[in-house]
């Protein structure tokens, strides 16, 4: 079996999507995965699956079993363990002095972003907000605080033209410690 981490989005925002989390670890069950664990209550799936699954598959059956229980459809990004290990080791910005890791953010994409596109956005000025895009990872930095940056994920969808969700460094790094154990 292979460790998997689903990410919701946009889900128990603001009282839309309301989805449970012990319904969710049901319908995962129910769909055949094992070792299911959750993470508060914005959509963090740990679970266990075929080694063969693809992330693709994994994503469309979830979707599919989320519209089918709940009656809506949400974005589901899924990373293996070893892409998870790999986008947390490969944070550009735990390299840098006087970064507060509070503040920092790591906003997941679907696929791998357009070259043409993260070329048009790259040198857009945010300050003191700071991106830094690597393969299907965006590192963030917001050293006010997600809450009022213009680096949103709606931002990162409309510019890059793909489903997008963000979780709290903190987050990133519980999801880790949770896969680990699964």
């Amino acid at each position: 079996m292979e460790t998997f981490i689903t990410i919701l989005r946009g889900i128990n925002v603001g009282g839309h999507h309301k989805i449970e989390m012990a319904g969710l670890k049901a319908m995962f069950e129910k769909l055949g995965f094992e070792t299911v664990t959750t993470y508060i209550q914005s959509g963090n799936v740990i679970f266990n699956a075929a080694p063969k699954a693809s992330s693709v598959d994994l994503s469309n059956t979830i979707r599919r079993a989320i519209v089918e229980t709940y009656g809506f459809e949400v974005p589901v990004i899924i990373r293996t363990l070893t892409e998870l290990e790999k986008a947390i080791t490969a944070n550009p910005f735990l390299n840098e002095a006087d970064v507060d890791e509070e503040k920092l953010h790591l906003t997941f994409l679907a696929d791998v972003a357009d070259k043409d596109k993260i070329d048009k956005i790259s040198h857009l000025n945010f300050a003191p907000d700071r991106f830094i895009i690597i393969e299907k990872e965006i590192y963030l930095y917001c050293p006010l605080g997600y809450g009022i940056t213009k680096l949103s994920n709606n931002f990162f969808e409309n510019k890059l033209k793909l489903t997008a969700t963000t979780r709290n460094w903190r987050t990133v790094n519980k999801l880790l410690d949770l896969a680990n154990t699964n």
